[in-house]
């Protein structure tokens, strides 16, 4: 990659506009540095996770225990029965159980996490476009005011969109809303 080309970030595709394009490049390599962040424990309980969610983890216990039924049912008499009472089996399908969902856990925690993040990056998007807002709709009115074009919105609404609210002020009028 040219100099020049690292500066500008990708070539766009003729229907996606630079900014996007750059802003897609961005948050892939966010992830991609997020992912090689990542403790070796993290990355075990993802993978364990992924696969507890596969239909190949599904396909693979339907072989197992069909195989494991049949097994000591004595379908199979060149097989000796090794658990005629399906206690081990269901000790076995048990303690699976308890790691498989440990390992969900872990992952769902680490996923609400960066949820939390995301959420937290996307609220401070919306109060600067709030405040982008509020300066351009003042702008707009100036330029309107100095070439003495008529104002087509009601005075009061303008006014009111004008106003630059705290982020502390709207969080406080939802929780007394929600309260």
């Amino acid at each position: 990659m040219t100099q020049d080309a690292a500066q500008t970030g990708p070539a766009p595709r003729e229907d996606m506009s630079t900014i996007l394009a750059r802003n897609i490049e961005a948050l892939t390599q966010k992830k991609a540095e997020d992912d090689r962040k990542q403790s070796r424990q993290t990355r075990i309980a993802a993978g364990i996770s992924a696969f507890a969610g596969s239909m190949t983890f599904v396909y693979l216990h339907i072989m197992i225990f069909v195989l494991w039924i049949v097994i000591n049912l004595g379908w199979l008499p060149f097989i000796p029965a090794f658990d005629p009472t399906f206690v081990a089996l269901a000790m076995v399908a048990s303690v699976e159980a308890i790691f498989i969902s440990t390992f969900v856990m872990i992952n769902q925690n680490r996923m609400a996490a960066l949820e939390d993040k995301r959420a937290e990056l996307s609220l401070q998007i919306s109060l600067l476009a709030e405040h982008e807002t509020t300066r351009l709709i003042s702008m707009v009115e100036a330029i309107s005011k100095h070439l003495q074009a008529p104002v087509t919105v009601e005075d009061r609404e303008l006014q009111d969109l004008k106003k630059n609210v705290p982020p502390e002020q709207v969080l406080s009028e939802i929780e007394k809303t929600q309260g």
